[in-house]
Formats: C-alpha cells, structure tokens, sequence
C-alpha cells in the first residue's frame, strides 16, 4: 500500500517509520521540503530512513492510496487545502492530529470544541474525503507499538464510511492493537469526545512524569 503521512513533527515520522517497517511504501508531506531538511532532527531522522521520500503536500496527496493527517491541529486545514482536493477525493485519510491552540501558552486549549471537532470540520471542507478520526488519544509510541502499555487499553475510531474504517482496523491490527481493543464510537461527529480527552491526557502526562499510558474502557464489549 502507498501512504502519504502528512506532516514532519514526532508523530509523522513515527507512524511514517512504522508503516516502511510493515514494507508499505510511504511518501511524508511538508510545505517546504528543503526548509524541512534544513532541521537537524529531521534530516538526522530521514538520513536512518532513506526509502521515506519527502515531497511537497500535493505531491504527497497525489502519491498515497491511504493519506494520514500528522499535521498540527491547528494547520490541518491549511496543508490538506494546499494538498488540492483533486488529490484527495475518494481516499481514506486517517485523523490522528488535535486542534490544540497554544496561542496563549500551555497548557493548550482546543479549538474546535464541544460543538465541533477537527475530524467534522476536515470532513465538511474536503466532502470527498473518507475521514476516520482514530490514534489521538495517545502517545504517539503507544500508536504504532500498543504492547508499550501492559494489560488492555483502547483505540477508537469515529468516521462515517464503513469501508474506510475497515481500512483503518486493518492498519490498526497490523500496529498490534487487537479487535476487542477498537472501540467504534460511530460517526464522524463523535471525535469531539476523543478529541476533548486531550486536555485529561495532558494533565495525567504531567501528573505522571511520562505517556507511556492510555485509556481502557471497561466493559467496553457491547451486551449481547
């Protein structure tokens, strides 16, 4: 499969490491690829990755089958609008950024909230999109490596296509999460509650000194 991970920080290059690692081709989009490479920690990074390429954001949209949102929550829209919807409609993109706003400093607040969520708002500008909101409510190590966290914890998925959440449950288990631990919440409206576990995860990070954590639903089965 030929992903394109949008988006150069942490998270991107995690999730863009793994999926080479699984023997998927990956392509991971920027604004300014050689401003990008100016950057010791990602040029370090592409240098002990060299089957990742970098390309510009609609070079990247264009590549991937599957397109993966790493931006910042904040600049989601912007880089997927300079993506150009001709390379986006019809595909899968997997939400995993949050809207955080750290405009007045940290801890940051959300922007959307309670009555909307990045996850709807990516989906009602790019209608041809297939937007799966999932992987937010985590670390970004615990994403791609969920055995990090002993015992049972949980993913979630929010999306409106059943076919792109098969998708997506297909990345997942190939991650290491198990079916029981992908709780589908349901439509694409329902990411506004994961999104707003960001504020609960950024106090129990700072509380606990380290992310290597997550949320576990128990009784998480549906009753037959």
């Amino acid at each position: 499969m030929r992903y394109a991970v949008l988006g150069t920080g942490i998270v991107g290059r995690t999730v863009a490491a793994r999926l080479v690692s699984l023997g998927h081709e990956v392509v991971i989009g920027t604004r300014d690829p050689e401003s990008t490479l100016t950057r010791a920690e990602y040029a370090d990074w592409q240098a002990g990755q060299p089957e990742v390429r970098l390309a510009t954001f609609p070079e990247a949209a264009r590549y991937g089958e599957v397109l993966v949102n790493a931006t910042g929550g904040q600049a989601s829209i912007a880089a997927l609008t300079e993506a150009d919807s001709a390379h986006l409609d019809g595909k899968v993109l997997i939400d995993i950024a949050n809207p955080l706003d750290f405009s007045q400093g940290f801890p940051p607040f959300l922007d959307p909230a309670n009555t909307d969520s990045l996850g709807e708002l990516i989906q009602r500008s790019f209608p041809g999109l297939r937007v799966v909101k999932t992987l937010n409510t985590m670390n970004c190590q615990i994403m791609v490596d969920p055995a990090r966290v002993p015992g049972d914890h949980n993913v979630f998925l929010s999306g409106e296509d059943p076919d792109a959440k098969k998708t997506v449950r297909e990345l997942l288990s190939s991650f290491g999460w198990t079916e029981a631990s992908i709780l589908d919440l349901g439509g694409i409206e329902t990411a506004r509650g994961t999104e707003m576990l960001l504020p609960v995860w950024l106090r129990l990070m700072g509380s606990l000194g380290h992310a290597d954590f997550n949320f576990h639903i128990q009784g998480a089965h549906p009753a037959p």
